[in-house]
């Protein structure tokens, strides 16, 4: 038998505003080392690599004396760039994901394509916004950016949540089951999985 090929990238970016390191396994257990300057990202990531069962480790710093802006959507880039390269010409993927969590009140969902076109279609209105040290607008730039970096079509909608913390985890657990389900290898599945032939 052929030795499956290895879905395991690393990836890094440096700009004059931040650095940014990641290692990431597509046949993971859920093994999560995340540094950032943002505990709530720290704990959102984790969240969304665990359900996707993910091994993944980030490093990132930033121009955090301007904002979270900057950090935030590198993130977004490099773990986009991670799962492109990882799923590479997407053969023999499920290729469509899609989740409904909910987490105490709040209630997410989330459906996905790795279609290879880069679009999110982003619908939370995330209560509290102002009572936060972190600026829950960032949620939207780090999805965006893992989008368009990831070239993932990317549906995310809060269906219910009352509370910022448990909005933002339904989120990113809700993104982490679907990409799990996306991403798995189907052996039914022979070559790339389009009508076309190619993503």
């Amino acid at each position: 038998m052929a030795k499956a090929k290895s879905r395991q990238v690393k990836v890094s970016r440096q700009t004059a505003e931040t650095k940014i390191s990641a290692t990431l396994n597509l046949d993971g257990s859920g093994r999560v080392r995340v540094r950032t300057p943002f505990g709530f990202m720290d704990h959102m990531l984790t969240a969304w690599a665990k359900h996707a069962l993910l091994d993944l480790t980030l490093a990132a710093a930033g121009d955090v004396n301007v904002d979270a802006h900057h950090t935030v959507e590198d993130m977004g880039l490099v773990l986009g760039e991670a799962l492109a390269k990882a799923t590479g010409e997407k053969k023999g993927l499920r290729r469509f994901g899609a989740a409904l969590i909910p987490m105490d009140e709040a209630l997410a969902e989330c459906s996905l394509d790795l279609s290879g076109r880069p679009l999110l279609v982003y619908a939370a209105d995330i209560p509290g916004r102002k009572q936060w040290d972190f600026d829950c607008n960032l949620v939207r730039e780090f999805f965006q950016a893992l989008a368009n970096a990831g070239r993932l079509t990317l549906h995310l909608r809060l269906c219910a949540g009352d509370n910022y913390h448990h909005s933002c985890e339904a989120l990113f657990k809700a993104a982490g089951r679907a990409l799990r389900q996306a991403v798995e290898l189907d052996p039914r599945v022979k070559g790339v999985p389009s009508s076309k032939g190619t993503l």
